[in-house]
């Protein structure tokens, strides 16, 4: 009978790979990136004026937290009190106004992601540079840009063997936006797991511990999450579009920073979204505890699936969740020997239809039309389809009895 250490894992280490050359990727993301600023100074795509998001929203969350107290009462700051942070800094770079400094900063932030991918080798960055137009000019005035950095060099440097840096990083990540802990969860078992998680929480608690002593009430995004409905560009809100089309009453309305559904069976189709997400966090579980072939791909597969598990779940999935999980694809694919490789390829078209439902075509996704219904449903359709594969392939590519999943 053969018995599997978990405490002392093989980890098998991928041949080199060779770094993109970096001319080529240095014209792709210039050209990309004019373009995408020329689309945001222009600002009149589909619905238009997405960049409102920066100068009317964070700019008004930024003049709260300059006096130093978090939003009170409002329920659209529904973010951990890290996310602060993101919103400050923009006013350090006077004399540009907040707008042009958000808009700054999210570029220096995704070149620094589009290097470090770049510096490991592979496809990665490739898929960073050139997926994230697909989005359009979203990227540039949501702060998910930086939260996904995080993401991205967490796994990099448990990768690189350092699993306390990659749990810092993880750890302030999450206390950005929450998902950036999941990226600890691929990693080996043993002295790699207790550091990195060690390290992750004691990085957080202390970020916690300044943002209380600096900051009054630094928990209020809490009151504002249980209250949450379906959103309409969630998958529960793709089937309430489709019921809506077939004779279902309900309608459409701007609540908790979304437009969410609202009317009969609403509520039951939240409960079933949260009980998914409960499923989707046992599968998780019982993946970890099964697996036994750990490798450096192991950790950015397993963050891919289980980001991808909790968006295909969320009763809320907004475009800008895409840029985490091309961020989570480029970073599998530093790794020949990655699982993901097919769920990239789902990732990507993805990304194109979220762009085409917002800002595009949102006025026909708002309205509820068979043309905007139809975008949405492609889009997630894709999704699920990428979540299935994603999970499959990391079953197969680590649990025993298993033939190991091989990419080339």
């Amino acid at each position: 009978m053969t018995t599997h250490r978990l405490s002392t894992p093989r980890i098998r280490i991928p041949w080199s790979l060779e770094r993109p050359s970096p001319l080529p990727l240095l014209a792709v993301w210039t050209l990309s990136r004019a373009g995408m600023l020329a689309l945001l100074w222009d600002d009149t795509l589909g619905v238009g004026k997405i960049g409102r998001e920066v100068y009317l929203l964070y700019q008004h969350w930024y003049g709260q937290l300059s006096q130093g107290a978090f939003p009170l009462a409002d329920v659209t700051w529904q973010y951990p009190p890290g996310a602060g942070l993101v919103i400050l800094a923009p006013g350090l770079l006077e004399p540009l106004t907040y707008y042009q400094g958000f808009v700054a900063l999210t570029l220096c932030t995704d070149a620094a992601v589009s290097v470090a991918l770049a510096r490991a080798g592979g496809s990665g960055a490739w898929v960073w540079v050139g997926g994230l137009p697909l989005l359009l000019h979203m990227p540039l005035v949501r702060y998910d840009v930086q939260t996904t950095a995080f993401a991205v060099f967490a796994l990099l440097a448990v990768q690189a063997g350092r699993p306390r840096l990659g749990g810092v990083l993880a750890g302030l990540g999450a206390m950005v936006k929450v998902w950036p802990a999941l990226t600890l969860l691929g990693t080996a078992p043993g002295r790699p797991t207790r550091r990195a998680w060690a390290s992750a929480l004691l990085a957080a608690v202390a970020l916690m511990t300044v943002l209380a002593l600096a900051f009054s009430d630094p928990l209020e995004f809490l009151r504002h999450q249980g209250g949450r409905g379906v959103q309409i560009e969630s998958l529960g809100g793709s089937a309430l579009s489709v019921a809506h089309l077939a004779g279902w009453p309900g309608a459409v309305q701007y609540r908790y920073g979304s437009f969410e559904f609202t009317g009969p069976h609403v509520p039951v189709v939240a409960r079933l979204s949260l009980l998914l997400t409960v499923a989707a966090f046992c599968w998780l579980l019982l993946w970890r505890v099964r697996a036994r072939r750990w490798t450096t791909a192991t950790g950015p597969d397993a963050a891919l699936a289980a980001v991808l598990l909790f968006t295909v779940t969320s009763r809320v999935i907004s475009p800008q969740y895409m840029i985490w999980l091309l961020g989570l694809a480029a970073v599998c694919l530093t790794c020949r020997i990655t699982s993901q490789r097919p769920v990239t390829l789902l990732l990507l078209p993805a990304a194109a239809l979220s762009a085409l439902a917002y800002p595009v075509l949102y006025e026909h996704v708002l309205a509820v039309t068979p043309l905007g219904c139809a975008v949405m449903v492609a889009r997630n359709a894709l999704l699920i389809a990428a979540t299935a594969v994603s999970c499959r392939r990391l079953w197969r590519a680590t649990a025993p009895g298993l033939p190991a999943v091989e990419d080339h």
